[in-house]
């Protein structure tokens, strides 16, 4: 039993069933409890710990700018190291994304960006727009406005009541929609059509943004979409008017190989949104980069965003960030996030591509995810009652392995998989053993379940 299982805490955990390991220490790709045991990252969190858990550049950073100054309300100051940041995210953006809000975190990224987008219809003078369109089997975070566009249903569920209404369209999700057949561009097209008909069907002077993750994360494991799909959504938005809205807050920042997802899809959205690999977990951080289009109304408009949070900007998560991107460019990791993500993927489908109870092996760079399913002939899913993804955690915790599982992945009930994001810095030796722990860990998941 961990240490925190040995005497009544006063911590309200997110699971009050479970005894955790108390985390004392990091180094490199593992974390240490406080019995010395060592565990390698295999999805740096939940896709956060880009630079493993011991960056002395990173930690150099935070310590100098605390020396200086930790923190100045954004009311009354901006600080240096929020302006370098923004200067240097701005320099890498795709599009004209030039201007940077800062946050706290990804929940709190998207839910700036959703009443940033409103209030650029009202600057717009076309206050009618109120509706959002997204899609499901998509998670976009845990406050209301992120949880009402979100499509996770079991995490929506206790919170129906409260959530704004938004129209949810089919994934992009080829593993399970793809017809027997069908291109991928034409069932990309296909998909992306479905916004178009929600268009239709709602009235275009209504909608106020599309809202969707470039690369599926949470709710479907590293799912990226055909090709073409996000050219055709952006060429529906531009026809219409209406705003794009992309959630890289998990698989931004490097994580697919180059520094924002959308690179691949050759888009840019007006308001995309980041976190998790920003800060890479040394501060809590997040951010919305700004289109011009959106911009300009602001600045021509009211002259000022009717939101904030006491901790935007914060001086020394911006200088943690900076440190954190100004590693991945200067050592070159995206280089490694690709040749990574191949020795990954090679391995997952050496070890797994004919085992019975792995239906799909998918992803881009460093994050990639196994679905799991009863059968592979006919992709049926396990019994939600299993908790399958929740025994492949315990198992692979019990073998030092941190992975990221998660159920409902089929349809938002049934349904498997696992999701892996290890740090930039991985090594060949690292893959071979995270493949090594995960097998044994699912074996010993399926075995418990039968």
């Amino acid at each position: 039993m961990s240490d925190v299982g040995r005497f009544r805490t006063h911590a309200f955990h997110r699971s009050l069933r479970t005894s955790l390991p108390v985390a004392v220490r990091g180094d490199g790709v593992y974390i240490i409890d406080a019995q010395g045991r060592r565990y390698l990252d295999a999805s740096g969190g939940a896709a956060v710990s880009c630079l493993g858990h011991s960056d002395a550049d990173v930690r150099a950073a935070i310590v100098a700018q605390v020396d200086r100054l930790a923190f100045a309300h954004t009311g009354f100051f901006t600080s240096e190291p929020a302006e370098a940041l923004a200067d240097h995210l701005a320099a890498h953006a795709p599009g004209d994304l030039r201007h940077v809000y800062f946050t706290s975190g990804g929940s709190e990224a998207m839910e700036a960006a959703l009443k940033m987008a409103r209030q650029y219809w009202i600057e717009a003078g076309q206050p009618d727009r109120r509706r959002f369109i997204a899609r499901r089997q998509s998670y976009h975070g845990s406050t209301l406005g992120a949880l009402a566009v979100g499509g996770h249903v079991e995490r929506r569920a206790p919170y129906e009541p409260l959530l704004a209404d938004a129209g949810h369209i089919a994934p992009c999700y080829a593993y399970r929609g793809q017809r027997d057949g069908e291109e991928p561009e034409a069932y990309g097209r296909r998909v992306a059509d479905e916004l178009e008909q929600t268009i239709a069907a709602v009235g275009g002077e209504t909608v106020i943004a599309f809202v969707a993750e470039t690369v599926v994360g949470a709710t479907l494991g590293a799912v990226p979409p055909v090709p073409g799909y996000f050219r055709r959504i952006r060429e529906i938005c531009d026809r219409h008017g209406i705003l794009l809205i992309l959630d890289e807050v998990m698989c931004g920042m490097g994580r697919t190989g180059t520094l924002h997802a959308c690179e691949q899809e050759a888009i840019a959205p007006d308001l995309l949104c980041l976190a998790k690999g920003l800060g890479a977990g040394y501060q809590p951080i997040g951010a919305v980069l700004v289109g011009e289009r959106v911009y300009g109304a602001f600045a021509g408009g009211s002259g000022a965003f009717r939101h904030g949070h006491t901790y935007m900007g914060h001086a020394t998560a911006c200088a943690a960030a900076l440190a954190v991107q100004r590693a991945i460019a200067d050592r070159d990791l995206l280089a490694n996030v690709r040749s990574g993500g191949e020795a990954l993927a090679a391995a997952l489908k050496d070890r797994f591509a004919a085992h019975p109870h792995v239906g799909d092996i998918r992803g881009r760079g460093l994050f990639r995810g196994l679905e799991l399913v009863a059968d592979r002939a006919s992709k049926a899913p396990f019994d939600p009652a299993l908790r399958l993804h929740a025994r492949v955690k315990s198992e692979a915790m019990a073998s030092g392995l941190i992975c990221y599982p998660a159920g409902g992945t089929a349809d938002g009930v049934r349904g498997d998989h696992v999701l892996l994001a290890p740090p930039f810095i991985v090594t060949n030796d690292d893959i071979a053993l995270i493949v090594e722990r995960l097998a044994a860990a699912l074996d010993a998941a399926i075995a418990s379940a039968a």
